[in-house]
């Protein structure tokens, strides 16, 4: 969340609470807490932006850890019971996030296993009958050449009408 979204939820402003933690900074050490947001990053972001066309100070973005540490810093009645809602909201969320994704990923990997086996399958069938086929076409390429290359042993009687006159050599 950044620092602007937490001290409207808080109720405080958004310098004030940029206050409260460098006064507390030894709690959000390291960026399991929170991390200051680039300059180009804000630029890239319409909300956070001064009235003069840019930002003049980096802006806080805190994880869920440091949205709960951020809670020992102010101990107004609004904070606590912000923080409540906040942290009811990230476990929400978590639980949102991850139940779904961890059936949809079994399901996708039943899916994909199935595919696997049945694309392996149709292979197996296609290189079997490849492999018949090819054997046809062999025997029948034999079959071919070996006519080719034999020569009739007789010669047959040209298969059609004879006219009997042609035969005789007469002429009607």
């Amino acid at each position: 969340m950044l620092d602007y979204d937490l001290a409207r939820i808080y109720q405080v402003e958004t310098r004030q609470l940029k206050r409260q933690v460098r006064r507390n900074i030894e709690r959000f050490e390291g960026d399991d807490f929170m991390f200051e947001i680039t300059h180009e990053e804000l630029l890239r972001c319409q909300n956070g932006t001064s009235s003069w066309g840019g930002s003049r100070y980096g802006a806080f973005a805190f994880t869920e850890l440091g949205v709960a540490m951020f809670s020992g810093v102010l101990n107004s009645k609004v904070a606590v019971d912000a923080n409540r809602k906040i942290m009811r909201a990230f476990v929400c969320y978590r639980h949102m996030a991850e139940t779904p994704l961890a059936a949809t990923y079994i399901e996708l990997r039943k899916q994909i296993e199935d595919l696997r086996a049945e694309v392996n399958e149709i292979l197996a069938d296609q290189n079997e009958i490849n492999e018949h086929t090819r054997a046809q076409l062999d025997a029948i390429s034999t079959v071919l050449s070996e006519l080719q290359a034999s020569e009739p042993t007789s010669r047959c009687r040209p298969i059609g009408y004879i006219c009997p006159t042609e035969e005789e050599g007469n002429e009607p």
